[in-house]
């Protein structure tokens, strides 16, 4: 089989994973609801647990059972998968050491958050969603700023990038761009997959420039600075926080429709109330819908900017021949289908389809004589 349609394979296998975790996670919330289980365990809870440990106690219950529903379809994503189409380069004990660190976060973060939540639906039971959307709005930007120093360290190796012809290509670029930039880190991805990626991570005084280690013995010095321009553009058009900022506008509306919609669902399911742990599944499916619908603008804001970027990356590098080699490179790399059906591209994807990006840089390429490609 030739590579791109190994790579129609690959996306076509993702995209029925994700519909089949999506699927049984609504089943297994429902059945806990239709079942009567939710409401058993609930007042079970309620009957030794003070107020909101008993939520707490829901939340370990509930997560716990999908977490272990769910595990099969986990190590088929994640592990069987990549390894099948010679993705991943991660043992199987590395595999499971990540799932229980992404499990032990899960839980740290997570059950305070249920704590607080099922707090404001009992302090404020008609006006909840505004406290809850302003401190979600704040744990977001703080997650921001905390998880390339505090969560990211936990699977991944950083360093700073050492090349000094790399360095000095993307000290030029932020000459360039007028922006002081924090500096470029690389990551060991190299443990875990043969796959390569590069982005902008952090707020504020975190942010940086991440590349993986898997790009530098592959790609040429000026496809890697082209690479360097299009994450430095992210950094010049702000757009970590102008997603945050619309990520909480989405999430504050969610929170809005939810306080008014989950009172009529409770009733229909015959619980006692929102403030009730036998509610919980009803949130979780709440969460996924809105979830599901609030992914089409987020995807599509993304795919702008990232349109952007590229744009960008070219006035500053003046290399589109090197963009275009090495979108290609992470196409090939990376097994990405270049050219997916519109509504997969619409529905799921965070970037303009590779083929687009490629072609675009490649016709700027062919119309620019001034273009530097291949020069110092």
């Amino acid at each position: 089989m030739d590579r791109p349609q190994e790579a129609k394979r690959y996306a076509r296998l993702r995209r029925r994973l994700w519909v089949t975790e999506n699927g049984l996670f609504l089943v297994y919330a429902l059945a806990w609801l239709l079942s009567g289980l939710a409401l058993r365990i609930g007042q079970a809870l309620t009957g030794r647990l003070p107020f909101p440990l008993d939520a707490v106690g829901m939340a370990i219950l509930f997560g716990g059972g999908w977490a272990m529903l769910s595990l099969p379809l986990d190590f088929y994503g994640g592990f069987l998968l990549p390894h099948r189409f010679g993705l991943s380069t991660q043992p199987a004990k590395g595999w499971a050491l990540d799932r229980l660190k992404a499990w032990g976060i899960s839980a740290v973060i997570g059950l305070p958050l249920i704590a607080g939540l099922y707090g404001a639906f009992r302090r404020w039971p008609q006006t909840w969603w505004l406290p809850v959307g302003a401190f979600w709005i704040l744990f977001s930007v703080l997650m921001a700023q905390l998880a390339p120093v505090l969560l990211a360290p936990l699977f991944y190796r950083f360093r700073p990038l050492e090349d000094p012809e790399l360095l000095s290509r993307f000290a030029h670029l932020a000459e360039r761009a007028g922006v002081r930039a924090r500096g470029v880190f690389l990551v060991d991805m190299s443990r875990r997959t043969r796959a390569a990626n590069a982005g902008l991570m952090g707020l504020g005084p975190t942010r940086r420039i991440v590349i993986g280690d898997t790009m530098l013995q592959r790609y040429t010095p000026e496809e890697i600075e082209a690479i360097l321009a299009h994450e430095l553009a992210h950094h010049l058009h702000r757009d970590i926080p102008l997603g945050l900022a619309l990520e909480s506008l989405i999430g504050l509306a969610g929170f809005f429709v939810g306080a008014h919609g989950l009172p009529w669902g409770i009733r229909i399911m015959g619980l006692p109330g929102l403030d009730h742990p036998s509610s919980l599944p009803a949130l979780a499916i709440g969460a996924l819908l809105f979830g599901l619908i609030g992914m089409i603008p987020m995807n599509a804001w993304s795919r702008w900017r990232e349109w952007e970027a590229d744009r960008e990356a070219i006035r500053l590098c003046g290399r589109p021949g090197a963009l275009a080699a090495a979108l290609r490179k992470l196409g090939e790399q990376n097994l990405a289908e270049l050219d997916p059906e519109p509504w997969v591209e619409w529905v799921f994807y965070t970037h303009p389809a590779l083929g687009k990006r490629i072609r675009a840089a490649e016709a700027l390429a062919a119309s620019d004589p001034f273009a530097s490609d291949g020069l110092n």
